[in-house]
């Protein structure tokens, strides 16, 4: 799309030494602080999401598009820098006061972690921090967040 720059995280994953140092930094950050939820945005957050929750002993609850998981869900509609969008999860997934945390590769105007945290705290849980991969400062996205922590591994200018 015109306009719109895209940042690759598969030369990340195509090195098993860096993926595995990447996942032991999250890792490394989340462990003890007691979160049960870990929360992927699809499709790039499955990538990460698993096994942090793993790690740290939380179930991993995946936030899809539309009409992809079976069952009853919520949703929450958000906007992009290109259009809109929604994301959706399992009815029941996340049990009021769990503490969550929201993974995804890439910040860039936050409308989607938004949309993340909007839905977890629908449900009833607590949003302790996103974790991405990489932020792109440029466009302000952690500046949409209400405050919420984010923490990232690099920043792309």
């Amino acid at each position: 799309m015109a306009g719109i720059m895209f940042q690759d995280i598969t030369t990340l994953l195509l090195n098993p030494k860096a993926f595995k140092d990447t996942i032991d930094l999250f890792v490394e950050r989340y462990k003890g602080k007691n979160i049960s939820v870990v929360a992927g945005i699809e499709a790039r957050g499955f990538i990460f999401g698993p096994p942090i929750a793993l790690a740290i002993g939380a179930k991993f609850v995946p936030l899809r598009k539309p009409r992809k998981l079976p069952g009853e869900v919520i949703s929450e509609k958000y906007i992009l820098e290109y259009g809109r969008d929604c994301l959706e999860m399992h009815v029941g997934a996340v049990k009021s006061g769990e503490r969550a945390l929201v993974v995804d590769d890439l910040i860039a105007t936050g409308g989607t972690l938004c949309a993340a945290m909007n839905l977890l705290e629908r449900a009833g849980a607590e949003v302790v921090e996103c974790a991405c991969v990489i932020e792109l400062p440029d466009l302000k996205g952690r500046e949409r967040l209400n405050g919420k922590p984010l923490y990232v591994l690099v920043e792309s200018h």
